[in-house]
């Protein structure tokens, strides 16, 4: 099992765009062969941050993730809403991976 940590820095004015955005995208990827979990959470203390949890069966279940059409479509949205690049944390049982 992997998890996946995604810290979005989203700027104020197209926070409510995002969400929206990543609301189909959630959908989505819930349905997904090998997702066991798929959620954004909202920071309590920076509204600009927002954080994806994944839960995957393995890594081989990233792959076709990564290019799903709704992962593309949610990407061309995110890219117009962030204030600066994600930080992409892949959790393995042996290692973290900061992208």
């Amino acid at each position: 099992m992997i998890y996946v940590v995604a810290t979005l820095t989203v700027k104020p004015e197209m926070r409510a765009e995002l969400i929206a955005g990543a609301k189909a995208c959630i959908a989505e990827t819930r349905k997904e062969a090998g997702n066991i979990a798929y959620d954004l959470h909202e920071s309590v203390t920076d509204p600009s941050k927002l954080v994806f949890v994944e839960q995957w069966e393995n890594a081989e279940a990233l792959e076709p993730h990564r290019k799903a059409d709704h992962m593309r479509a949610f990407g061309r949205i995110a890219v117009n809403c962030m204030a600066a690049p994600p930080k992409i944390e892949v959790i393995t049982p042996a290692k973290v991976d900061v992208r």
